[in-house]
């Protein structure tokens, strides 16, 4: 059974059910340990003790907040656990907004939202309730010693839900000051609009792949078997001097790959 990250009531206007949050992804990445280039022996990580020039005991560490350059106070679990608000065990609905109408950027964690019984009704509503609606809720839950404000929405599969930042926690800094340039013409538009209907198509996530770590993979077994490591060759790109032979270009390349895409279906099929 996949690990609880949060167990709770969803609290629905005076209505009041039992869920468990069970995380819905992680990243996959390929592990690399730290080793001494001398012997290849494994690095540990030692907790460092400044002002007494010697190692400790995690056992002997405790979470300090500065208040003033080298004056901390020390803050104990049991006492964060002492000022939890109400939404550590009750996951509260402040509102309801139309699906699609929170922009994916605010987007942090995903979940698994699971009644916390064998039959819920009110699972079932909720659920029903917002898929009939096309509402999303917007929440409050405290999780990981921080309250966070999450949206939840329905899916086939159940309720999903996804934490949010907050907005002081976008970098809206980083946003590149865009200027506006000379605009497309008629033809180029629409040449542009015709590439986008050829490369568009359903969205299938099972064909989605890391090629880096596709890569990092080969690299292990080539190093492995002690053969050389093949190079990868990256195409060099430069700047678009003619948009509109570009265009005409790309186009012209797209078609030609759907076409051998459809050929080869068509050969899979048959030989079916």
């Amino acid at each position: 059974m996949p690990a609880t990250v949060w167990k709770g009531f969803l609290s629905f206007g005076l209505v009041s059910f039992p869920i468990r949050l069970f995380s819905a992804a992680r990243a996959d990445h390929i592990h690399f340990n730290m080793l001494h280039r001398k012997d290849l022996s494994r690095i540990k990580e030692v907790w460092y003790c400044a002002k007494e020039d010697k190692p400790v005991d995690r056992s002997e560490i405790v979470k300090g907040y500065e208040v003033s350059k080298g004056d901390y106070i020390v803050v104990e679990d049991e006492d964060l656990k002492k000022i939890a608000p109400a939404t550590a065990t009750t996951m509260e609905i402040v509102q309801f907004v139309r699906d699609k109408e929170v922009d994916p950027i605010y987007f942090e964690s995903s979940y698994y939202v699971a009644p916390d019984e064998a039959v819920s009704k009110p699972y079932e509503l909720f659920l029903q309730a917002l898929t009939d609606a096309q509402y999303d809720a917007i929440a409050k839950v405290t999780m990981h010693n921080r309250e966070h404000s999450v949206l939840i929405r329905a899916a086939k599969s159940g309720l999903l839900l996804h934490t949010l930042f907050y907005p002081n926690e976008l970098r809206a800094a980083n946003q590149p000051a865009i200027k506006p340039g000379k605009k497309p013409s008629g033809k180029e538009l629409s040449l542009a609009k015709d590439l986008i209907q050829h490369l568009a198509g359903p969205f299938k996530p099972e064909e989605l792949h890391d090629t880096y770590r596709e890569n990092v993979e080969q690299l292990i077994e080539q190093k492995r078997k002690g053969q050389k490591v093949t190079s990868i060759q990256r195409p060099r790109k430069a700047p678009v001097v003619d948009l509109m032979e570009a265009l005409k270009r790309s186009l012209e390349t797209s078609a030609g790959k759907a076409k051998a895409t459809s050929s080869k279906a068509t050969r899979k099929h048959r030989a079916a």
